[in-house]
């Protein structure tokens, strides 16, 4: 394949667009809060970004590289098809739900960070546990796409990997680095500008080509493989339903989704955003699923790409860059190229900042350094941003299993912080027992249930379970799903449990080391903070909570509280007054 100059010199215009944009938002972030809060200006903004900005946002924070090749090659493969091209209906559900439940209250209590109601009811000790998992899922989402980066623009212009690779974390990085949210925020519009206007300019050249059949006849009939519609099995439908709340319950419980709410204008703006965001996902997925459609209705033999095809080739997970190369024309094919390249970024971007969030927030600031200046909170930022960004790049490059890596760790995301967070959010009387049981509880149960990917072999041979060509146990029991709703209930059952002991006298009060449930004066008192903001709250304004006595098993199961905020932003307020 001979290199394409004007395929790199179309990169290197979109890239420093993209990299113009980030910096005239890192001066707009200078611009907003005060001398006491650029910190929290980096991470959530001004909390002023309205229903526009953060609809574009939150959408391309989920249309990534992941999102649009991972559609085109499930519809692609003849063994899946469209019906187990789950993450367009997963990911739009799971933002609804986010938006319907947990937005309001998240964005209503002032939080600056996913992790801040854990460590204000649990302590420091709990929220580091949980940042391990949210790290995980942030760094290797974001080394996942950097490698499918790499792996799309080599096809295309055909330069080195690593170079392509380097070049886009270094991009990524800098714009977060000098702007925060506000870069990203930004950035974002203009990259899912370019996905849309990218693929969509893609699909009918690509449809049009002489080797390709109506994508309508190949839906249903054998044409050149198995209908391109696809089916599931009746064995496989318990597996299908696994993936599925895996995508939709597991999607809500990530910094990058509640970033987003938690830099909205208003609580009401929050949940807004997040069904807009919902809309966009399936808008956007439907150019990946007609270019998915489209390379399985080629007659590969007739192109330039010749004989086996992609599939036999194994180059599947290659389709939507394939389709481009091979069936538009070259200036077309590097329209779609910036669209791809924009798709990863717009991920790469939000989950560094994440990472660097969290951390500086809820680990350095509240569990280390409760007395830290704004200056050297900024810094930890910067410096992390920078230290992430390095190592999800270092991953992409050297790692030869990071699909495997991102997936066990979305599913410990799922299996732990999700009913976490509902216990944190909706349940009274869960306490740091109770989570740590349910943390260990699930995290067992996950591990032990094998995953393929790295060739982790199960120890808990549940119902169904077979062995593939390759030697590997796979599991058609939804394992994971049972390992989340053990997790749950094992939080809610260990904290009454602990209460009961405690209260009742059955347990002497010195025996709650962990200051959860009896404890007076706690050395985490500190840590057990009211995160809420009012008007001009600084970060390190940590107003103590008075611990609980009274609860027992009779008391109100559901925190209905949590429904029911009254949202008292007052850039709510504002608008309402105009």
């Amino acid at each position: 394949m001979a290199f394409h100059v004007e395929g790199l010199v179309a990169i290197v215009v979109f890239y420093l667009a993209i990299l113009a944009v980030g910096i005239w938002a890192a001066w707009k972030t200078k611009n907003s809060g005060s001398e006491g809060d650029r910190s929290e200006a980096i991470i959530v903004g001004g909390r002023d970004i309205g229903l526009l900005v953060g609809g574009f946002t939150m959408t391309a924070t989920w249309v990534g590289g992941g999102y649009i090749n991972g559609t085109a090659e499930a519809v692609y493969v003849p063994d899946y098809g469209l019906a187990w091209a789950q993450a367009p209906i997963g990911y739009s559900l799971s933002l609804i739900l986010g938006g319907l439940f947990f937005a309001k209250p998240m964005r209503s209590k002032g939080y600056v960070t996913m992790l801040d109601p854990f460590q204000q009811l649990y302590g420091k000790r709990m929220g580091g546990l949980l940042f391990i998992p949210a790290l995980m899922g942030e760094m290797f989402w974001a080394a996942a796409i950097f490698s499918a980066l790499g792996a799309t623009i080599s096809v295309i212009i055909d330069i080195n990997v690593n170079i392509s690779v380097i070049i886009s974390a270094l991009i990524a990085t800098m714009y977060t680095l000098v702007g925060g949210v506000y870069s990203v925020a930004y950035t974002d519009v203009v990259q899912l500008f370019c996905i849309f206007l990218g693929l969509w300019i893609s699909v009918p050249f690509a449809m049009s080509h002489p080797a390709v059949t109506d994508i309508g006849l190949t839906a249903v009939h054998q044409v050149y493989q198995a209908p391109w519609l696809g089916s599931i099995n009746s064995l496989d439908i318990y597996t299908w339903l696994d993936n599925f709340f895996l995508l939709t319950l597991g999607g809500i419980p990530w910094q990058a989704y509640f970033q987003r709410v938690l830099s909205s204008s208003s609580a009401t703006y929050a949940q807004v955003l997040s069904f807009l965001a919902a809309f966009g996902c399936l808008v956007m997925a439907i150019p990946a699923v007609l270019i998915g459609a489209i390379g399985a209705s080629t007659a590969w033999n007739q192109t330039e790409y010749g004989v086996p095809d992609p599939k036999s080739k194994k180059e599947a997970d290659m389709i939507l860059p394939i389709v481009l190369q091979y069936l538009c024309p070259v200036y077309i094919s590097f329209f779609g190229l910036g669209a791809v390249s924009a798709a990863v970024m717009s991920s790469a971007d939000s989950s560094i900042l994440s990472a660097s969030s969290m951390f500086a927030r809820n680990i350095y600031q509240l569990a280390f350094r409760q007395n830290a200046s704004d200056r050297e909170i900024v810094w930890v930022i910067r410096i992390t941003v920078l230290l992430f960004g390095a190592s999800a790049t270092a991953m992409a490059l050297l790692a030869s299993s990071v699909y495997g890596l991102w997936y066990l760790s979305s599913d410990l995301i799922y299996i732990i912080i999700f009913p976490q967070l509902l216990c944190v959010l909706f349940i009274k009387g869960t306490n740091t027992y109770g989570a740590i049981a349910g943390y260990l509880f699930g995290l067992v149960l996950r591990i032990t249930g094998g995953e393929p990917y790295l060739y982790l072999q199960p120890l808990i041979f549940y119902p169904g379970w077979y062995q593939d060509d390759n030697n590997l146990y796979i599991q058609r029991f939804p394992f994971k799903t049972l390992a989340m709703l053990t997790s749950f209930f094992t939080n809610v059952i260990v904290s009454y449990l602990a209460k009961y002991l405690f209260e009742s006298g059955t347990l002497p009060p010195k025996l709650d080391f962990l200051d959860a449930v009896v404890a007076r004066y706690s050395r985490e008192h500190m840590d057990k903070a009211t995160l809420v903001k009012s008007d001009n709250i600084v970060l390190n304004e940590l107003a103590p909570v008075n611990p609980r006595h009274s609860l027992t098993l009779s008391s109100t199961f559901t925190n209905k509280e949590a429904f029911n905020y009254v949202d008292s932003s007052p850039e709510l307020s504002n608008t309402e007054d105009n």
